[in-house]
């Protein structure tokens, strides 16, 4: 984690545990397929008016890597870049995780918990209901793919328990929790500004345990130290259940979390 001090808002990046170059993109332009090697559905380039310097970045969220290329740069340097670093490529590839969509029997690590997907499709049923049951998560529904419906109970699942955890660590060193909101980031776990207002990943549901609750310990300790100080690890390390374990099973093992519900 960086030291240095944020004036407004405190963002905690993800880009510690991807093995990339990392940037906020900018604004891109489409480019036509890459030739020979490249030419697959995991490969993309993008036009960058903002790069400037080639690039490859590994987006664990739409699983492809990019191959970011500066605007006057001609394409054919950015292929020979490319073919240069084919051997990282393919390692890249190699150790993507595997999707896991949301399919009848998938298993799911809720909360830490491992949770089987129980989905019954029936052109009947006027609404889909979704309960969690035991280890299950039950559907019923009248779509073909229910994705975007398991999805949004999963997020609200999701609000559900880092609100009340934020407000249970707030207390410890009495703090108030102003809001709580969850969204699906690709570069932070989570957010604390200086009103209070809260933000986490919503993909933290499928972290363990002791990872999400960091997280969580993270960002309410901002509301405390808005930087990254020597106290505010103190805080960090009070209010976190296992701050070792958690601390780096999301630094090491983040990227898992943006394998599900997608397709294989």
């Amino acid at each position: 984690m960086p030291s240095n001090k944020l004036k407004n808002k405190d963002f905690f990046s993800l880009a510690s545990w991807l093995n990339l170059l990392h940037f906020e993109p900018p604004e891109y332009t489409q480019e036509p397929p890459l030739p020979t090697l490249l030419d697959n559905k995991y490969i993309q380039i993008k036009r960058s008016t903002r790069a400037r310097r080639l690039a490859l970045r590994v987006d664990f969220k739409d699983r492809v890597i990019y191959l970011v290329v500066p605007k006057r740069t001609a394409l054919k340097k950015a292929y020979a870049f490319a073919h240069a670093n084919s051997d990282w490529i393919d390692e890249q590839l190699e150790n993507m995780p595997d999707a896991i969509p949301y399919e009848d029997g998938a298993v799911l690590p809720l909360f830490g918990q491992d949770t089987q997907l129980d989905i019954t499709y029936d052109s009947g049923l006027k609404r889909t209901t979704i309960a969690l049951i035991n280890n299950q998560l039950v559907i019923r529904t009248n779509k073909e793919d229910p994705s975007g419906r398991i999805e949004r109970f999963l997020r609200q699942m999701a609000k559900d328990k880092f609100a009340a955890l934020s407000h249970e660590k707030a207390g410890i060193i009495g703090k108030k929790v102003a809001h709580v909101t969850v969204r699906d980031t690709k570069t932070r776990w989570g957010s604390c500004d200086e009103n209070g207002r809260l933000s986490y990943c919503w993909r933290l549901i499928f972290a363990p345990y002791d990872a999400m609750d960091y997280i969580v310990a993270h960002e309410v300790a901002h509301l405390e130290h808005l930087d990254h100080s020597t106290a505010f690890w103190n805080v960090c390390r009070d209010l976190s259940d296992n701050y070792v374990d958690g601390y780096y099973w999301i630094h090491n093992n983040g990227c898992e979390l943006m394998r599900y519900g997608k397709a294989a």
